[in-house]
């Protein structure tokens, strides 16, 4: 929420961050937990997420919309406040979480793509995720060696990633956290060599510069992708993308434009040698039409409209609490 919390700030809009207390805003910070819990098991989740949600909710009639990207929790205090509340679903982990998202169907809720909506929740629109252009950097004249950057685990495909490469020749990098040791150690570990190398996890200025200089990066997921930020990504830097027709790929990769959707690896090891007709430039022009934080802050400003009226959605009045 930082992209776009600071965004609306820039607009001059008036938004209070619930978050931890170790983060940075130039919105008005309201904190309870000391630090991710994610990253300090002396933290019971339950608790601080308790404390955390609760925090926002007794202050609820302060603002004029409540944006929630805490998944379902806050639902469940949306009928015993004032204040109306847009969720992002980030997708259903669990699908029993699905219950408590239609329980409260009466709230609003945004998809992060088409693709990933529940059928029985009324979205108001679809916003995209959006990153910051400023943090990639355009290359026209990459390299010939093709790039895996995401979770090291079956569902990303990174041995399909493998195959791709023995199959045309091209050297592969591969870069990410090991989320399924198992996997690694049987699928990716024997493959590795002079051609096809994992560097492990990356920053950012890591990250930009393996995808700047990549010819091709592929992202041959198994499973429905919700969003696939690793996608724009690499078209930022002007890297096309090729990507399994699951999902959300079809919607953040413009097929023949910015890279090539494929149904297999016959058809990602094709669209390898097919990469030389993209211009790099239109992958670049993609993700600032659409995947930017302009664009992602122009999405939820029209959301916010919806919701509350234009009149109501001013940058001199409080815009939301996130």
């Amino acid at each position: 929420m930082t992209n776009l919390t600071e965004g609306l700030v820039r607009r001059g809009y008036d938004v209070t961050l619930f978050a931890t207390q170790d983060s940075l805003t130039d919105g008005t910070l309201r904190a309870v937990v000391p630090r991710p819990y994610s990253e300090d098991e002396t933290l019971d989740p339950k608790v601080w997420e308790a404390l955390h949600i609760s925090s926002l909710m007794e202050r609820a009639a302060e603002f004029d919309l409540i944006h929630n990207n805490f998944d379902f929790l806050p639902l469940t205090y949306s009928r015993l406040i004032p204040t109306p509340m847009l969720t992002t679903v980030h997708g259903f982990s669990n699908d029993q979480f699905r219950l408590v998202y239609r329980k409260y169907r009466h709230t609003h809720f945004v998809s992060i793509s088409d693709a990933d909506r529940d059928p029985y929740l009324p979205y108001v629109a679809t916003v995209y995720n959006g990153i910051r252009l400023d943090e990639f950097t355009f290359n026209a004249e990459p390299a010939d060696y093709l790039a895996f950057v995401g979770r090291i685990h079956p569902d990303k495909g990174v041995h399909l990633a493998i195959d791709v490469a023995r199959r045309t020749g091209r050297p592969l990098i591969i870069a990410g956290i090991i989320q399924d040791q198992q996997y690694f150690d049987r699928e990716i570990k024997p493959a590795l060599g002079e051609a096809i190398r994992f560097i492990g996890p990356v920053g950012p200025l890591e990250r930009d510069q393996l995808f700047r200089d990549a010819w091709a990066s592929l992202h041959l997921t198994t499973i429905p992708e919700r969003f696939g930020l690793a996608m724009a990504e690499s078209m930022a830097t002007g890297t096309p993308v090729i990507g399994t027709d699951l999902g959300s790929v079809p919607e953040v990769v413009a097929d023949g434009e910015t890279g090539f959707v494929v149904a297999d690896v016959v058809g990602a090891a094709t669209a390898v040698s097919e990469i030389g007709a993209i211009r790099r430039e239109s992958c670049r022009e993609r993700v600032r039409r659409l995947f930017s934080v302009d664009a992602m802050v122009e999405g939820y400003l029209s959301v916010y409209r919806t919701i509350l009226g234009a009149d109501a959605v001013r940058p001199d009045r409080p815009a939301e609490a996130v």
